[in-house]
């Protein structure tokens, strides 16, 4: 099943029939059981008209958060390793990432707050000081206060390469600004966990024509979803439960860079699309120096 945050509220869909839920989103999914406790609602909750709930869920729709952190895990497949080398070969740092695929720890580093998320249909933003950026299509596991793996949803972690390849301790300025994540449509909450056989799918459009397309199994990753859970709680408390993006091993080729009004589709097997469109921030600081 699949769970909405909308303007108008939280709303569950169970095969075609959809329903209103009057709980917090926090305390709605942070829980162990997720699936059987949804199912249990919305045998009290308030039956939505289709037609009706399809428009909140597409014209009304919040990113799937709360106040959830979102951290991400990198080096997670073979060709995210590749591309890493490449960007940072002139650094000479592209060991290290050889080092990280091999390693025993994963690497785990934070990425937004909730405030700074896009969700399905809006802008995430490329940087200004940046000359090479790109998106980054990636399943995002929603893991609650106990550190299980309860849901799954569509993440966008956007990126700079150009930062990250002049030096890997910038990467924190090439992963972290606003609105360079973004999460959605919508929280997948399947009865058994998703299948590694589904495929996560990028197409990137400029002017109305796609300008590249490519898609990946999840099950070409090296790491389980587990023990990247299981290294993010080791030391840490997440109260309302943490988003975790898992890696990317879709990259557009090295000649290409992202564009303003470029749009930026991601779709993953079961969980559905989410669509965003690229950006400058409109804060009017930073400008490229």
């Amino acid at each position: 099943m699949k769970l909405y945050q909308t303007k108008k509220g939280n709303v569950i869909q169970h095969e075609e029939n959809y329903y209103l839920v009057d709980e917090t989103w926090d305390e709605l999914i942070n829980r162990d059981g997720l699936h059987a406790y949804l199912m249990t609602t919305i045998a009290k909750a308030k039956p939505l008209p289709s037609a009706e709930a399809r428009n909140w869920c597409e014209k009304e729709v919040l990113p799937p958060i709360g106040t959830q952190e979102v951290w991400a895990a990198g080096v997670t497949y073979l060709r995210s390793r590749d591309a890493r080398k490449e960007e940072s070969q002139d650094s000479g740092g592209a060991d290290f990432y050889d080092k990280v695929y091999e390693a025993q720890r994963p690497e785990l580093f934070f990425k937004s707050l909730p405030h700074r998320v896009a969700g399905h249909g809006q802008s995430v933003n490329i940087r200004k000081d940046s000359t090479w950026n790109v998106p980054e299509p990636e399943l995002a596991l929603y893991i609650n206060s106990k550190g299980n793996v309860e849901g799954y949803t569509i993440g966008n972690d956007m990126s700079s390469r150009s930062i990250e390849g002049e030096n890997p301790l910038y990467l924190p300025q090439a992963k972290v600004y606003e609105r360079s994540a973004a999460l959605g449509p919508c929280l997948y909450v399947p009865k058994e966990p998703l299948s590694l056989s589904n495929c996560i799918h990028m197409s990137i459009s400029r002017s109305g024509k796609e300008v590249y397309s490519g898609s990946v199994e999840i099950g070409r990753m090296k790491r389980s979803f587990t023990e990247l859970a299981g290294y993010l709680y080791r030391e840490m408390d997440f109260v309302p439960g943490c988003y975790l993006m898992t890696g990317t091993c879709l990259v557009p080729p090295n000649d290409f860079t992202l564009a303003e009004g470029d749009k930026v589709e991601i779709r993953i097997d079961e969980i559905g699309m989410m669509v965003n469109f690229i950006s400058y921030a409109s804060n009017g600081v930073g400008a490229a120096i």
